[in-house]
């Protein structure tokens, strides 16, 4: 499994692990070079999209991977965590479909969890 692979399906682990809702993975490796895979989820409160930001950093840090950048604040309603191979990025619910990043970034592929094992 390569680098972009491993590190998506830990952010996607880590985002379940803490209810993160309609995760979605796009894989942009064709349409960008800002990262290989977006991760997507959205939360129901300020508290759990926290709750969701801090597990991602701190699943991928034990893994060994470390955050270049961050945006967004603790009470944001969008916070985009930058690790180079993957960019997560986590909303609250009116926001996720207010940006509706998925429609912007059509031309990427969604994949399945079980497609970064392969």
């Amino acid at each position: 499994m390569n680098q972009a692979k491993e590190m998506a399906r830990i952010a996607y682990d880590a985002l379940s692990d803490k209810k993160g809702e309609d995760i979605k993975i796009i894989d942009i490796t064709g349409v960008s070079v800002l990262a290989d895979y977006f991760i997507i989820a959205n939360g129901n409160s300020d508290s759990q999209v926290n709750a969701l930001v801090d597990n991602v950093e701190e699943e991928l840090h034990k893994a060994g991977y470390h955050l270049k950048q961050r945006e967004g604040r603790a009470n944001s309603s969008w916070i985009l965590l930058d690790f180079g191979d993957i960019i997560v990025h986590v909303f609250d619910k009116d926001n996720r479909l207010f940006y509706d990043l998925e429609r912007i970034w059509k031309d990427g592929k969604d994949i399945t969890v079980e497609e970064l094992s392969e």
